[in-house]
Formats: structure tokens, sequence, C-alpha cells
């Protein structure tokens, strides 16, 4: 090969490559005009959540959580149809809990009684919370339709559950009080605010005995059976 011959090679392998390199310069100015995503742009994962304008989580797949429950104090009927406006209690209503029928028709004195006790008690550490307060008529008698269904008879049922005719609880003079630190705080210092246990067998009945506080409690009913009241 001549010398003229080896230049025009070498001048064609020359043009060649700027070619090659000039359309891989062209390629990559039109991928970034286009907006092909960049290797660092994180992308969504397939099951990452969506939250809602409403504040909801919501899957990828649209499901969204069933919602709760409406709020007790409402009239939501509860097992056995009655509601807390007959006096079913939600777990963890308190005696300063003036919106629930159970606490609000409570007798007054009763009630003003049960908050002193529970304001000196809470010094120590301890909370009143109420089980069951007042309760209507409709509401006794299905707990007393289900004491006898458990008990077996009217007389066992007696001995926990009265009647509505005659119950404390619906005439709003009675509470019963929980946890087990509570009913043991007023054990020992519920007479000073004239509440006293009445039946030997509900450690947590308690009621408003006004002389209490001189004279301390009485010695209580072994059950309500024992009550006159109950008769």
């Amino acid at each position: 090969m001549s010398f003229s011959e080896q230049t025009g090679a070498t001048a064609r392998r020359s043009r060649s490559t700027a070619a090659v390199v000039l359309t891989l310069a062209l390629t990559a100015i039109i991928g970034a005009v286009l907006g092909y995503p960049s290797v660092a742009a994180p992308t969504p994962s397939a099951t990452s959540p969506v939250v809602t304008a409403q504040g909801d989580v919501q899957g990828r797949a649209g499901h969204v959580p069933e919602p709760p429950l409406p709020p007790v104090g409402t009239g939501r009927a509860l097992p056995g149809g009655v509601t807390v406006d007959d006096g079913v209690v939600p777990d963890g209503v308190t005696v300063f809990d003036g919106g629930f029928p159970a606490v609000a028709n409570l007798d007054p004195a009763l009630l003003s009684a049960l908050r002193r006790a529970a304001a000196a008690a809470a010094g120590d550490g301890v909370e009143f919370v109420v089980n069951s307060g007042w309760r209507s008529p409709a509401y006794q008698d299905q707990l007393l339709r289900e004491a006898v269904s458990e008990y077996g008879s009217e007389e066992e049922a007696a001995r926990w559950v009265a009647t509505a005719e005659t119950s404390l609880h619906v005439s709003g003079d009675a509470v019963d009080v929980g946890h087990s630190d509570a009913t043991a705080w007023l054990s020992e210092h519920g007479a000073g605010y004239g509440l006293c246990q009445v039946y030997g067998n509900e450690p947590w009945h308690y009621e408003l005995r006004p002389e209490a506080v001189d004279h301390g409690c009485p010695t209580p009913y072994a059950d309500p059976t024992h009550d006159p009241r109950m008769q």
C-alpha cells in the first residue's frame, strides 16, 4: 500500500470514529430533552400507601380501612338493644365523665361524694372507674334476665341483680366502682366521704351513707337478698 493509500485509509477511519462519537452525543442530548427518568430518581413502591385528602391511608390496590364504630354516647345500640342512654358504660369512664347518663343521672349527693373521694384518691395514684351507675328500668330488666340465665334460677340471680322496681341503680343511688385498687382505697377511706360498701358479696357496690362520716359504715348485708329494701 502506497503512502497516499495509507493516508486515505487513516482519514476514513477518523471520519468514521467521529461519526460514532457524534451519534452517541446526540442520543444523550435527545434523552435528556425527552425526560427519560434519572437513575437516582425514586419511584413509588408498588406497596407504598397513599394518603387521601381526608387523611385516610389507602393501599395501592384501592383498599380503604373500615371506619371505626361510632363513638359511644351517640345512642348506638349495644348487644341486647340497650344503649349508653340506658346507662350502659363504655370502658374507662370515670366519675368525672358527666357526659354519660350512667354518671350524670346519679344522685347529686352521691356523685359529689364520689368526686371528692376520687380527687383525694388521685393523690395516691388511684382512679375511680365507673363500671355501672344509673340504669334505666329496661337495662335493669335485661341484666336480671341474663342473671337468671347464668345462675339457673330467679332465687340465685337475686343474690346479684335486683329487679327494676327495687334496684338502687335505677334510682341513681348506687354505683359499681372499679378497679380493685379503687375498691381497696374506698374500703379504707370511703367512710370519711359517706361512701360505704353495702353487700359483702359485691365489694364494688357503693352507696351514700352520710352518717358514716361520723360513725363509720354499717356492717354490709351478706348479699342483696338480706337487704329489706329488696323485698
